[in-house]
């Protein structure tokens, strides 16, 4: 069974989904793939990951200290999988580039590159937008591009966090 629970951010109400465990959801409400991995027989409930979500948002939209972030529990593709593992580990105020991830990913796999197209379709389909910070990454030249949850909160996310608006020096994974 799936739960559901209203956030009311300062940007927009969000959808907060569960598996009665783990935060499987965070959405805009009406953004491009909004409840995308919500079953059709989900139920509005409170529960104790709802009120830590809550709780990490409110901290996040205040500007405060996070603190631990919410249990999640993500699935899909082993290839989306790994994209939003590396969303994961941008720091709080950075961005990156399609590019950048699009480097790191074929890194990872032996392979010579990776197609930018393919790292923005993963991206854009994250479930836990904010929490999986998707907003910090940006077009090679800094440019703000495909947010799905709409340019301006992507501008207002990355405000927040006073986000460099040009590009960042990619933080290493793993070794090399």
């Amino acid at each position: 069974m799936q739960y559901t629970h209203k956030y009311k951010s300062p940007l927009g109400e969000i959808t907060l989904a569960s598996d009665g465990d783990r935060l499987t959801g965070l959405w805009f409400d009406g953004q491009k793939y909004f409840a995308s991995t919500l079953s059709a027989g989900h139920q509005e409930r409170e529960l104790a990951v709802f009120e830590q979500t809550q709780e990490w948002l409110d901290r996040y939209f205040e500007g405060k200290p996070l603190g631990l972030i919410p249990p999640t529990r993500l699935e899909d593709t082993p290839f989306r999988l790994a994209v939003w593992d590396l969303l994961s580990k941008i720091p709080y105020g950075e961005v990156v580039t399609y590019k950048d991830l699009a480097r790191e990913i074929a890194r990872q796999k032996g392979l010579p590159s990776m197609s930018t197209q393919a790292i923005g379709g993963a991206v854009g389909h994250n479930p836990i937008s904010i929490i999986i910070p998707c907003h910090r990454v940006v077009g090679t030249n800094g440019s703000l591009t495909g947010y799905a949850g709409g340019i301006d909160k992507k501008r207002s996310l990355l405000q927040i966090e006073q986000g460099k608006m040009k590009r960042q020096t990619w933080i290493r994974f793993g070794s090399e």
